[in-house]
């Protein structure tokens, strides 16, 4: 009979981390093309911090170039021509801006804070009329609104104002002055259904020093009363926006017209600002 004979079995040999991991190792290209895939809040505060070499990397642009790359649709292809053109020159003491540009993604969002209410009255600098602002739950849905509540107005003129810092958004003064972004705004106001109410709107664009460049303004006739609880959009796009551009301010005032006490004023809600690409 055959006998049976038994083989040790041979262990694997553990593998170093510290070898398997060192992604310094790597030439500089590839390097680049494995970062490009981290996610820019972990470059920015944690890649960063590996060594001299990896810093550099993470603040020049062929980085933040090749993560924007990584959209290949006709919108990604478009402001991936856009950046390049509108970029800064490279320097050792600067950051290239589109570490922050790609962490904080500015454009094609809403850059207004709290534009429902749905925290209260934070971020809003205001000015209380009559019984001042309030904030209620709609009294019939507002399309796209990230919150279905609003700000409420009294028997005099409330007034709310909210100032966006464009560069600290994240948007880079080369690219604001390109000529190839625009500013879309949008504000929803309305009146509960006994009651009318007056709306007014003023968003202004801002130089560095506050100065005006650019305004738009829209006074509608009032919402009468008995209206059935009824919200209206006012919405402008400015084009072709002059040099200089760096901050919004987005302002609004309302109340109602029966001067009856508590808050009957006009109802605002789902403001916004958006910086986009140029459609053209």
């Amino acid at each position: 009979m055959g006998s049976w004979t038994s083989r040790a079995r041979v262990p694997t040999p553990e593998l170093n981390p510290r070898e398997t991991l060192d992604l310094s190792r790597l030439p500089p290209e590839l390097l680049l093309l494995v970062l490009s895939h981290v996610p820019p809040r972990a470059l920015l505060l944690h890649c960063r911090r590996v060594c001299r070499a990896w810093r550099a990397l993470v603040d020049g642009q062929a980085l933040w170039l090749m993560v924007l790359a990584r959209d290949r649709s006709a919108a990604g292809r478009t402001l991936l021509t856009l950046a390049r053109r509108c970029l800064p020159p490279a320097r050792e003491d600067r950051p290239c801006p589109l570490g922050q540009f790609c962490l904080r993604g500015p454009l094609g969002r809403n850059l207004i804070s709290n534009p429902c209410g749905q925290e209260g009255l934070r971020k809003w600098m205001v000015q209380h009329g009559g019984d001042g602002w309030v904030v209620e739950k709609n009294m019939k849905p507002v399309p796209g609104a990230p919150s279905q509540t609003c700000f409420v107005t009294s028997f005099s003129w409330c007034r709310k104002k909210q100032v966006v810092d464009l560069e600290e958004k994240g948007l880079w003064p080369e690219l604001l002055d390109s000529g190839g972004v625009e500013i879309a705004i949008s504000d929803w106001w309305g009146a509960r259904h006994d009651s009318g109410c007056r709306y007014r709107l003023l968003v202004k664009l801002l130089d560095a020093h506050q100065n005006v460049l650019d305004k738009f303004s829209a006074v509608p006739d009032p919402i009468e009363q008995w209206n059935n609880n009824i919200y209206l959009q006012v919405s402008h796009v400015f084009s072709n926006i002059r040099r200089g551009v760096r901050f919004v301010s987005f302002e609004h005032w309302g109340q109602d017209t029966q001067f009856w006490a508590g808050h009957y004023g006009a109802r605002v809600t789902n403001s916004s600002v958006i910086v986009q690409v140029c459609q053209s």
